[in-house]
């Protein structure tokens, strides 16, 4: 059987990829796949993840294995054949390429296409360029105060209002009498 991928990105609006692949490959080959077919290093931690229809993280597939001391099931691309973590057409997966700010692609198991073998992975579409592979923390954009359920931004402590002497040691119950108190304005 062969599998066919639509990978898409939440940061380009005009990137697609198209990636073929047999069924019987592993993880790690579509990994490689991906990177060739984006023009991406092969330096850098990336992980797969079984997503559910709303995107819903199920189950992580590691470049290398990581030392867990819980009794989750630990996949390595290498030891993982596609087949086995992808039954149906439209299954959903995150592909994190750039592991640290949980940048990803968004793919879709599109197509199986029964009773056909590919020898190699191939990209049969490519549109639009991909997104950087490595974004600086400071590239990133903060999250809205709106969208984050808290309603401070970087200009609090600078608004009119604010007055920190109403912080004052008497506002903390029962903290008055603790000697060395944290919150006494001589530590600050």
């Amino acid at each position: 059987m062969v599998y066919r991928f639509l990978l898409l990105s939440d940061e380009v609006d005009d990137f697609k990829r198209e990636i073929k692949i047999d069924s019987e490959a592993t993880f790690f080959e579509l990994h490689n796949a991906i990177l060739d077919s984006v023009g991406y290093t092969k330096d850098q931690m990336a992980s797969f993840f079984i997503c559910a229809d709303d995107w819903t993280k199920l189950t992580e597939i590691t470049l290398i294995e990581m030392d867990t001391s819980s009794d989750v099931d630990n996949y390595i691309m290498e030891n993982t054949l596609l087949r086995e973590g992808l039954e149906d057409e439209g299954q959903k997966l995150m592909y994190v390429f750039d592991y640290f700010t949980e940048r990803a692609f968004y793919m879709e198991l599109r197509e199986i296409i029964s009773g056909q073998n590919q020898e190699k992975p191939v990209c049969s579409k490519s549109i639009g360029n991909p997104p950087e592979q490595i974004m600086a923390f400071d590239d990133l954009e903060a999250p809205a105060s709106a969208s984050s359920g808290s309603h401070l931004d970087e200009f609090f402590y600078e608004h009119d209002d604010y007055d920190i002497d109403e912080l004052d040691a008497d506002g903390f119950e029962g903290l008055n009498n603790i000697a060395g108190n944290p919150y006494d304005d001589d530590i600050f």
